[in-house]
């Protein structure tokens, strides 16, 4: 991932209040998720692989509403699979890691983190079928 001193440290504030807070938990994957697609580095392999993982949970978790469990074993697979860069697109989400590091209260920062995660998800609509097809037979069919 490639970002700015500022933007890292605020994703570290954002890590540590759900690191903190166990109720913040149920949302940190997403946090992850959006700082990753909207940070996504190089060509490397490693920042390929990222992105396309990054990318499949969020169409999981966003797009689908499937739950820990089964995106989790989901995505034992996807991060196996074989994926080509994706050209990040220009605007990357208008909603940010700034705006869950400014959230008053915990449910409020739970709310933005699902806000950031969409927002970050609809940015990259042009790879949603790429991102589709990574997704193993089967687990949105049920």
């Amino acid at each position: 991932m490639t970002s700015s001193p500022a933007c890292w440290a605020a994703f570290g504030e954002v890590m540590a209040r759900e690191y903190a807070d166990p109720a913040l938990m149920a949302v940190h994957r997403l946090s992850v998720d959006a700082y990753a697609v909207q940070h996504p580095g190089g060509r490397d392999d490693q920042s390929v692989r990222s992105v396309s993982f990054h990318l499949a949970r969020l169409c999981l978790t966003v797009a689908h509403g499937l739950a820990p469990a089964p995106v989790d074993a989901a995505m034992r697979q996807v991060a196996q699979a074989r994926t080509d860069w994706l050209r990040p697109p220009a605007e990357r989400g208008a909603i940010t890691v700034g705006h869950v590091r400014g959230a008053p209260t915990p449910e409020h920062h739970a709310e933005a983190a699902g806000l950031w995660a969409r927002s970050a998800w609809a940015a990259w609509a042009v790879h949603h079928p790429t991102v589709l097809r990574l997704i193993p037979p089967g687990v949105l069919a049920a």
